[in-house]
């Protein structure tokens, strides 16, 4: 044991000795909340060709498809009666980021 001791004491003396002071606290900002919009269907389309187009026949059905990441969606829908997909729209986030809008509401509503 006595073979031991003088070899602690330098290795222990250096522990304590080699603290440094705690690095400041580095201000942080945080993160702006990033709004996720609810993917185009039916029932969304619906919404929207009926605020764009107050005369025109209810949507019967409704597909919109969406690329991974893309700002706009093609929609493909039938109206009144028809249960074929036989017009088409594209729809896109609003300015605000928080909302779909047709794009393009005069050509569509002219369909």
């Amino acid at each position: 044991m006595k073979k031991f001791t003088p070899l602690l004491l330098p290795i222990l003396a250096l522990a304590a000795c080699g603290e440094e002071p705690a690095p400041e606290p580095v201000e942080t900002v945080a993160p702006e909340p990033v709004v996720e919009l609810a993917a185009p269907d039916q029932a969304l389309f619906t919404e929207l060709l009926a605020n764009a187009c107050p005369n025109a026949e209810p949507v019967n059905t409704a597909i919109c498809r969406r690329a991974m990441g893309s700002d706009e969606a093609l929609c493909e829908y039938g109206l009144g009666e028809d249960e074929f997909l036989r017009n088409d729209a594209t729809i896109a986030v609003d300015d605000t980021g928080e909302n779909w809008m047709i794009v393009d509401a005069e050509a569509v509503c002219a369909q």
